[in-house]
């Protein structure tokens, strides 16, 4: 018998059987899907739904948003914790406006109440910059630079500017450009970097403090500076020039600390030799005095004997270096000539100091000779004299 024909019971092959021993109703169990789904959301279950089913529905939808409610509880407080290591600090702001300063660690905040800015402190960061610029002796050079720097201040680091960083950038720029244009070339390219570095880390800082953006600068690199590409050739000639007339005047300056050491010797010795001499002459002057003082004495109580014997004395100084002899014998008309130096050379007990100059004790040993043989010839006169 067909499903449908009389007698039939009204039975589907689905299952619809009032007996419940065939498979349920699709269509049935779909619109009781329908009728939860709508009770858990507030909707109207369907009309055509039985009531036991709506009945059902209503228990099941106040369990599911209670446990939807603990789970979107749970959910909100997990978004909420969140970590700052050792190197960062975190500004929240509560509604938009600032709340506190939180360190390392771990923490909480309401979601969608507080808004959290996290910021790495610690970290010396690096900007670099350069460019064409224009010296004080109006010479263009390319200069790059290089700022470090770190955050000092997070609260004015977030709230107080918009773009920190950006606001370091420009005001790099201006302090290198102030810096430089009240410079010489020269100083750029050689020695003056580290003066040039120190006075535009001042004025940076001095710039940032101003603007109250939390950032402290660390310090500022200058790299090694260059001309212009179109003037590079006649750059090298004149910084060569400069370097020919840096070694020029180390030249002469080591030269004229070889000279001056030794003149100021020689002057000194000079003025040494000068003093030497003074003290000399002025201790034979006072010997002479002294020695003529005192033989004044011995020629008031003798006088004939100290006449000869200055006599004596000078014509020993005078004759001291000569080797012959001439003899005035006093009463006759004829100089009596002596042979010194063969007398002198034929006596054995006679020394000479040298081939030019006789000893004191030879001259000496010649005037007792000459005195004697001045004596024979007086005796010998005065005997022919009386015949």
């Amino acid at each position: 018998m067909a499903w449908n024909e009389p007698g039939g019971n009204n039975q589907d092959p689905w299952g619809g059987r009032k007996n419940n021993d065939g498979p349920p109703d699709l269509d049935e169990a779909l619109k009781k899907f329908q009728d939860k789904i709508n009770n858990l959301f507030g909707g109207k279950g369907n009309k055509g739904g039985r009531e036991g089913s709506s009945g059902g529905g209503s228990g099941i939808s106040g369990s599911m948003i209670g446990v939807l409610g603990v789970v979107a509880l749970l959910a909100y407080l997990a978004f909420g914790i969140y970590q700052l290591d050792e190197k960062e600090q975190a500004v929240v702001l509560r509604l938009g406006k600032f709340h506190s300063i939180v360190g390392p660690g771990l923490h909480w905040n309401p979601k969608f109440i507080d808004t959290v800015y996290t910021v790495n402190i610690t970290e010396e960061r690096q900007y670099r910059t350069g460019g064409l610029m224009l010296t004080q002796d109006e010479s263009i050079v390319e200069l790059p630079v290089t700022v470090q720097y770190n955050i000092a201040d997070i609260k004015d680091f977030v709230l107080n500017v918009k773009s920190p960083e950006s606001s370091l950038q420009q005001a790099t720029d201006s302090a290198l450009r102030h810096v430089v244009g009240s410079t010489e070339l020269n100083q750029v390219l050689s020695e003056g970097r580290a003066k040039i570095a120190n006075e535009m880390s001042e004025r940076l800082q001095a710039y940032l403090k101003s603007y109250r953006t939390g950032i402290n600068v660390v310090g500022v690199n200058i790299q090694e500076g260059k001309p212009p590409a179109a003037v590079k050739d006649a750059f090298d000639d004149v910084v060569k020039a400069k370097e020919d007339q840096e070694r020029f005047k180390n030249q002469s300056q080591a030269y004229a600390n070889a000279i001056v050491p030794e003149a100021r010797g020689k002057s000194q010795r000079a003025i040494e030799e000068a003093n030497a001499y003074r003290d000399q002459v002025i201790a034979k002057a006072e010997g002479e005095a002294e020695r003529f003082n005192r033989l004044l004495t011995e020629y008031k109580k003798a006088p004939e004997v100290t006449r000869e014997r200055l006599y004596l004395d000078a014509i020993e100084s005078v004759m001291a270096n000569s080797s012959k002899v001439l003899v005035d014998v006093e009463g006759g008309n004829n100089m009596m000539y002596l042979p010194l130096d063969k007398i002198a050379g034929g006596s054995t007990g006679i020394s000479r100091a040298g081939s030019n100059e006789l000893s004191p004790e030879v001259i000496r040993e010649i005037n007792e000779r000459v005195a004697e043989q001045l004596q024979r010839n007086q005796s010998s006169a005065i005997r022919r004299g009386v015949r």
